[in-house]
C-alpha cells in the first residue's frame, strides 16, 4: 500500500504545474487531493473521511508556503501528519500552516479532516513566499504553534477582538530563522509594520456559498489591498491585538498585512471571519436576530415616532410623554444593565415602563407649572444627542483622542447641549426640528429590528460606550451599502416632510399652547360662579360615584316575584 502511495505521488510530480490565481473544483486522484500554488479549491470533508492533499513542482525561488482552508461556521483540521498535535495542526472555521521548505523540496503534502457529524463545504488554497517575504506569526510565543499565522477572532455583543502573533524577517531556504527579541535594530523583525483591514460582506447575507466566494478576495496581499478598507497601522511596538465593534447578522473578514518597509515585501496572514452570532444556537442565532420582544417595542416605538415627526407640535402633550420616554428609558437601561444580571426581555420590560413613567411625569410637570424653558431644555437635548451621536459615526469617531473616555464624554455632552443653546432663539422652529429628526429617526430602529441597517449604530454605538468600559478602543466602522442608501433616503424624506408640513400649518397660530393649569383653574371658577352653565347644576363627584355604584349594585340583585308577599288571613 505505501508503495502505491509513492507511486501516485511520483506520478503527481511528473505533471506540469499550473499558474494563476483561478478556483478549481475537481475529484481526487488516487485518494489524494491536487493542490496548485494560487488557486482555490472547493472541497466537502466528511468526519471518517479525512482529505490527503499534494503540491507539486514548487519552484526553487519559493522559500515557505502558508496552506489555508476555511468554512462558514463549522470546524476543520489542517495538519502536517495524521497524528493531530498541536503543534502542527491547528483547527477551526479558517486556519493554516507555514510549511517551510528544505533546500532541493519540490513536493510536499498535508492533511485536511473534520470532526464535524455533517459534511463541511470549505475553500482551501496554498500560497507561496521568497526568502525576501516576512514569515506571518514567524515570532509566536503565545499560540500553540512554532509558526502561527492564524488570526484568533472573538466576538461579544460589543466588540469583536482579532490577535495574531508577530512575524519575523524571511530566510533562504535551509538556513536558521533571524532571532526575534535578542535586539530591537533594523535588521530585526521590530522593523516590521502590520497593516489590519476589514472586508464586509453583503448585507444580510448569511449563505455559505456568498462567504466562502468573498473569502478569496481576503487571502493574497494584491486582494485584500485592493478589495478590504485598512484600518489601522500598527508597529512592531505596538499590542497586536485589535477591537472593532460587534455587527450582529453582518459577515465580516478580516486580515493582516505584515510589510517590510526596507525590503518592500509583504505577506497575508490567514484572514478570520465572523458574523459576531453563532449559526448553531437554539435562540438568537443568527437566522432569527429580531427578538420578538424587541420587535414589538420598536414597533410600537416607532408608530409614535411617527405620529410625533408630522403631528408632534401640535399635540404638544404627547410630543412631551416622547420626549420624556426616550429620556428616562435610555438612562434607566443603562443603569439596570451595568448594575444587574437581568435578562433581555425583563430589562427592555422594565425599560418600557420607566420610560412611560418618565413620559407622564414630564407631560404632568408641564401641566401643573407650564414653564416652557425646561420642557424645551428636554426637547433640545434629544436632539442634540442624535445629532451629537451622528458626528461620532462618522470616521471622526475612530480618531485615538477619542479613546480616552473623558475627553469623548466631554466633546459628545459638549455638542448635545450646544444645540438646544444655539437654537433657544427661536424655541418653535426647535421643536418642530426635534419632532422630524427623532421622529423619523425611530422608523430606522424599527427596520432594524427586522433587517440589518447600519444607521441603527448612530445610537447604538453610543449605547455600548456607556455600557462597557472596553469598548472605547473599539473600530466603530460599518458597512454601508443598497439598503443603507434606500433606507437613509426614507430617513430623510420623513424628516423633511414632517418638518415642513409643521412649519406651513403651525404657520400664524401660537407659538406653544398656553398653560394647563391656569386654564383649568379659570374654568372651574367661571363654572362655580355661573348657576346658568349647565355643568353648575352636576352633583359633586361624591354623590355621582355613590349613585353609580348603587346602579351596579341593583343590577347584580335578585328580582323579587310580583303580587302578594303575606299569607292570607283564614
Amino acid at each position: 500500500m505505501e508503495l502505491l502511495r509513492l507511486m501516485a505521488l511520483a506520478a503527481l510530480a511528473s505533471q506540469p504545474g499550473v499558474a494563476g490565481g483561478a478556483e478549481i473544483v475537481g475529484n481526487s486522484s488516487v485518494g489524494i487531493t491536487e493542490f496548485s500554488v494560487g488557486k482555490f479549491r472547493y472541497l466537502k470533508l466528511s468526519k471518517p473521511f479525512p482529505e490527503e492533499a499534494i503540491l507539486h513542482n514548487i519552484s526553487s525561488n519559493v522559500t515557505f508556503l502558508i496552506f489555508q482552508i476555511h468554512s462558514q461556521y463549522q470546524n476543520t483540521t489542517i495538519s502536517f501528519s495524521k497524528t493531530l498535535l498541536p503543534s502542527t495542526s491547528a483547527t477551526g472555521t479558517g486556519k493554516g500552516l507555514v510549511f517551510s521548505l528544505r533546500p532541493e523540496q519540490s513536493m510536499c503534502f498535508w492533511y485536511m479532516e473534520t470532526s464535524d457529524a455533517e459534511p463541511v463545504q470549505s475553500v482551501a488554497i496554498p500560497l507561496s513566499y521568497s526568502e525576501g517575504d516576512p514569515v506571518p506569526g514567524g515570532c509566536n510565543l503565545e499560540f500553540d504553534l512554532d509558526i502561527d499565522p492564524n488570526i484568533y477572532l472573538e466576538y461579544d455583543f460589543f466588540e469583536t477582538t482579532i490577535r495574531f502573533a508577530p512575524a519575523n524577517l524571511g530566510h533562504a531556504r535551509g538556513t536558521e530563522s533571524p532571532p526575534c527579541d535578542i535586539r530591537t535594530g533594523q535588521d530585526t523583525r521590530w522593523r516590521l509594520w502590520y497593516d489590519v483591514y476589514q472586508y464586509f460582506l453583503p448585507e444580510n447575507d448569511l449563505t455559505e456559498e456568498g462567504l466562502l466566494k468573498h473569502l478569496q478576495r481576503m487571502a493574497e496581499v494584491s486582494q485584500v489591498t485592493a478589495n478590504a478598507i485598512k484600518v489601522v497601522t500598527l508597529t512592531a511596538n505596538d499590542k497586536t491585538s485589535v477591537s472593532f465593534s460587534s455587527l450582529r447578522g453582518q459577515g465580516a473578514i478580516y486580515n493582516v498585512i505584515v510589510w517590510d518597509p526596507f525590503l518592500n515585501t509583504s505577506a497575508a496572514y490567514v484572514p478570520a471571519h465572523t458574523y459576531a452570532c453563532s449559526f448553531e444556537a437554539k435562540e438568537g442565532n443568527c437566522s432569527s436576530l429580531g427578538r420578538v420582544s424587541t420587535k414589538v417595542f420598536f414597533t410600537l416605538f416607532a408608530l409614535l415616532g411617527f405620529f410625533i415627526c408630522f403631528f408632534g407640535h401640535r399635540f404638544w402633550k404627547t410630543e412631551l410623554f416622547f420626549i420624556g420616554f426616550i429620556f428616562m428609558g435610555f438612562f434607566f437601561y443603562i443603569l439596570i444593565t451595568r448594575l444587574t444580571p437581568m435578562k433581555y426581555d425583563v430589562r427592555l420590560i422594565l425599560t418600557a415602563v420607566a420610560g412611560s413613567v418618565g413620559g407622564i411625569s414630564l407631560v404632568a410637570a408641564w401641566w401643573r407649572f407650564g414653564i416652557l424653558m425646561p420642557c424645551m431644555l428636554c426637547v433640545g437635548l434629544v436632539l442634540g444627542f442624535l445629532i451629537s451621536s451622528a458626528i461620532f459615526f462618522t470616521p471622526l469617531g475612530n480618531l485615538t483622542i477619542f479613546n480616552n473616555d473623558e475627553v469623548f464624554w466631554v466633546t459628545f455632552s459638549g455638542i448635545a447641549v450646544l444645540i438646544p443653546v444655539i437654537l433657544m432663539a427661536g424655541l418653535r422652529i426647535l421643536n418642530i426640528l426635534a419632532c422630524g429628526f427623532v421622529g423619523s429617526y425611530s422608523v430606522v430602529l424599527a427596520v432594524d429590528s427586522y433587517m440589518y441597517t447600519s444607521l441603527s449604530y448612530i445610537t447604538l454605538n453610543v449605547l455600548k460606550r456607556a455600557l462597557s468600559t472596553h469598548f472605547r478602543s473599539a473600530f466603530t466602522n460599518v458597512p454601508f451599502q443598497t439598503n443603507d442608501f434606500i433606507i437613509l433616503a426614507v430617513w430623510g424624506m420623513l424628516a423633511v416632510s414632517g418638518i415642513t408640513l409643521q412649519i406651513r400649518r403651525e404657520r400664524g397660530r401660537p407659538r406653544f399652547p398656553p398653560h394647563p393649569y391656569k386654564l383649568w383653574k379659570r374654568e372651574r371658577e367661571r363654572r362655580v360662579t355661573n348657576i346658568l352653565d349647565p355643568i353648575y347644576h352636576i352633583p359633586p363627584l361624591r354623590d355621582r360615584l355613590y349613585g353609580r355604584l348603587t346602579q351596579i349594585r341593583e343590577f347584580f340583585q335578585k328580582e323579587q316575584p310580583a303580587g302578594e308577599r303575606t299569607p292570607l288571613l283564614l
